[in-house]
């Protein structure tokens, strides 16, 4: 909706990693230095870690659109919690080889074979990992035995691994994890924007779907923006899209920080709703039979029911009905009383009445623009609904 409304080519703000929109921070330039000479050396491996939302992901993105893929082929894998020998097939089919039944010997087998048919054709083999803070103890060690894999004195696989601050602690630490740290030849810890990469990082990405200058960013808006994400490339673009949203619904040509304000407020609201939602008792109930759901920070159209949304609208029904009985109260105190009774009803009932009046429809318009931010969120998730 807002791509439309300020005139964009697309939007800017997606969650989703793109290469198209890839920013080039100083942390990032490092962690594709070390990238590069990573994949240079062809072996062992090289390790990148960040906070959620630090553009691991699109770091990834940006590298393979830079790899020449005859010479080296890729295969990624994003882990839940996998034991050893579930990785081992999960590698598997990430290189697309069918291995019949669950036979860990069998996968293995596959596996090495076709390393050995790669390195043969003259390609490399580069197995990227991400979400390893997930990984169980034996799986990491299944992927330095898969390291060990050779044809004569020439390694045949190279991982990538990509995790969460606390997969660095583990690797650092560990004593189970020794022979595995020996073979890191490269490794980065991707920082946050700080607030001058934040805002070059916002006009990189506006610049890139025509941005014109509308809309307008008043003075103290964006030094507010990085307070409020601590520079965390996906918190950025969570709050933008929120904030571009509302100014295409209010129609704004300027965005200040009364408009951030007003979304980091909605933000929180949303994950104190989740939050109660999680450890209410029928959700406590639930959880007995099924992984609780995690909590997340911009929740889409699926989080609000259908009987929600039937109850705002309930709510402001009934929330009018009873304005226009006040209202014809007063009307019917004014057409009964003298005038002098006419002012002592005024003064005794209409500020009370224009107070709640005023409170009544702030709450009512908050209630509608958080369900219609999230309906159109909702429908621009997936390009099958943009006929809805």
């Amino acid at each position: 909706m807002y791509d439309q409304y300020y005139g964009f080519s697309g939007r800017p703000f997606q969650l989703t990693p793109d290469p198209d929109f890839y920013f080039e921070s100083a942390s990032h330039k490092k962690a594709l230095s070390y990238l590069g000479y990573g994949l240079n050396q062809g072996e062992g491996f090289i390790v990148i870690t960040g906070e959620v939302g630090a553009g691991k992901s699109t770091l990834v993105a940006h590298l393979m659109e830079r790899i020449d893929r005859n010479a080296l082929t890729v295969a990624q894998v994003v882990t839940s919690a996998l034991d050893g020998e579930e990785l081992i097939h999960v590698v598997a089919q990430a290189f697309g080889l069918p291995v019949e039944g669950h036979d860990k010997a069998g996968a293995l087998g596959a596996i090495e074979r076709f390393l050995q048919d790669e390195a043969r054709a003259g390609r490399r083999c580069l197995l990227v990992v991400d979400e390893c803070q997930n990984l169980d103890l034996t799986a990491l060690e299944e992927l330095r035995m898969l390291s060990n894999f050779q044809l004569g004195a020439h390694p045949l696989l190279q991982s990538l691994l990509l995790g969460q601050p606390e997969f660095r602690r583990t690797l650092a630490h560990h004593p189970d994890l020794d022979q595995l740290r020996q073979r890191i030849i490269a490794s980065h810890h991707l920082e946050a924007l700080d607030a001058d990469e934040v805002e070059d990082y916002i006009h990189h990405r506006l610049t890139h779907v025509g941005w014109d200058g509308r809309p307008l960013f008043e003075y103290g808006l964006l030094p507010a923006l990085y307070a409020a994400t601590g520079g965390i490339p996906r918190r950025v673009n969570q709050v933008m899209n929120r904030l571009l949203l509302l100014g295409a619904i209010e129609e704004r040509d300027a965005v200040g920080t009364d408009m951030l304000d007003a979304v980091m407020a909605e933000m929180t609201a949303d994950q104190s709703h989740g939050s109660r939602a999680e450890t209410s008792p029928l959700s406590i109930e639930a959880g007995a039979a099924a992984p609780a759901r995690a909590i997340d920070t911009q929740p889409g159209i699926d989080s609000v029911p259908p009987t929600e949304v039937a109850a705002l609208l309930a709510q402001r029904d009934a929330r009018t009905a009873k304005l226009e009985a006040a209202i014809s109260e007063l009307q019917a105190a004014g057409a009964n009383c003298d005038q002098g009774d006419v002012s002592a009803v005024i003064d005794s009932h209409l500020g009370d009445a224009i107070s709640q009046i005023e409170l009544r429809l702030e709450e009512q318009e908050r209630s509608f623009r958080h369900v219609l931010t999230m309906l159109i969120e909702w429908l621009e998730e997936d390009p099958s609904r943009e006929a809805a």
